[in-house]
């Protein structure tokens, strides 16, 4: 985790989130009222809790676009993309989102996540030129609602939640005016749009498949990379083994589930919680990876020890049959 402390913490009201997004504010006295703001188009949401790293050289796209899930060539400055780096049997072990600026591809991963990124990708440098650099230290990440504009075009990208990333020198963030939310209101309409977060939806058996990442995160037209073989084989039959889905829980009770917690189909366990959030319209949500065969229409259940059963609705994410001969019926 980040073990940097945002200066927004000096802020008035702001309490400190924990786990893996400690470092940043969970809310600023409400996160719902910081959710429905964010949802009006207003404010930002401080994310200088996630690392970034800089990829220098003439090189750069076509040395990502060999290695990775997503299609690099040609890719136009401003344009923000998802690319995952998988095991040779196809499970996903490192995702990050970024955008090309014209001379320098920018990326963020999770909090911590930049040295074993760097150490992995620095050995396949050879004889491409490329330079990798972990600018946590100098750089950060804030995420805005709605399209990007002026001076944060190029080194700025849009994303599945309707807002755009903005990679901006640390230094700046203090001095930020504009009204912030916090991480709580983020997840929630992160969860909202279904978008799964490595390490918190995931685990280290996933494949792109379960989880929605094909066309967002993996180009299904480009040529070899590590794991094709897993993503193709499992598109072309459809069926992946598991499948992402968006729970809506029971409000009657007054905890969330935490990373982890079992998810049950009658007395069978079938799956676990990943990340979840309270909405400031749908109430509790979470994202949750259950097994491919469990109805879709089934009521489940989400089970800890000395804690309450928690009852719960699915929304489909990932369609059971989801593969290259079926339409997707969201």
């Amino acid at each position: 985790m980040s073990l940097k402390r945002s200066p927004l913490l000096d802020r008035p009201a702001a309490v400190e989130a924990d786990g893996l997004d400690a470092g940043v504010a969970a809310h600023y006295g409400s996160d719902l009222r910081e959710q429905r703001m964010l949802a009006a188009g207003d404010g930002f949401v401080d994310l200088s809790h996630r690392d970034v790293v800089t990829i220098g050289g003439p090189d750069r796209l076509t040395w990502l676009h060999a290695l990775t899930t997503q299609y690099f060539e040609g890719l136009e400055p401003g344009t923000s993309t998802t690319a995952l780096l998988l095991s040779p049997t196809g499970h996903i072990e490192h995702v990050m989102y970024g955008v090309d600026d014209g001379e320098t591809f920018w990326l963020h991963t999770e909090p911590g996540a930049a040295a074993a990124l760097i150490e992995w990708l620095q050995k396949m440098v050879f004889m491409s030129r490329v330079e990798l650099t972990d600018v946590t230290d100098d750089y950060a990440i804030i995420w805005r609602p709605g399209p990007a504009a002026g001076d944060f075009l190029t080194r700025s990208g849009a994303d599945s939640l309707g807002g755009h990333e903005v990679f901006l020198p640390r230094a700046e963030l203090a001095g930020l005016e504009a009204p912030a939310a916090g991480i709580w209101a983020y997840e929630a309409l992160r969860i909202e749009a279904g978008a799964p977060r490595f390490g918190l939806d995931t685990d280290e058996r996933a494949i792109p498949n379960e989880v929605g990442w094909l066309g967002v995160g993996v180009h299904l037209d480009k040529g070899c990379y590590r794991g094709q073989e897993t993503v193709a084989r499992v598109h072309n039959l459809g069926r992946p083994p598991r499948r992402l889905v968006r729970l809506h829980l029971d409000g009657s009770v007054d905890h969330l589930p935490a990373h982890g917690y079992a998810v049950r189909a009658g007395d069978k366990q079938i799956g676990f919680v990943g990340s979840a959030a309270r909405h400031h319209e749908f109430g509790p949500i979470a994202l949750a990876l259950v097994k491919r065969n469990v109805d879709p229409e089934a009521v489940l259940e989400v089970v800890a020890e000395d804690q309450p059963t928690v009852t719960a609705t699915q929304d489909v994410l990932v369609d059971p049959d989801a593969g290259l001969h079926v339409r997707a019926r969201l």
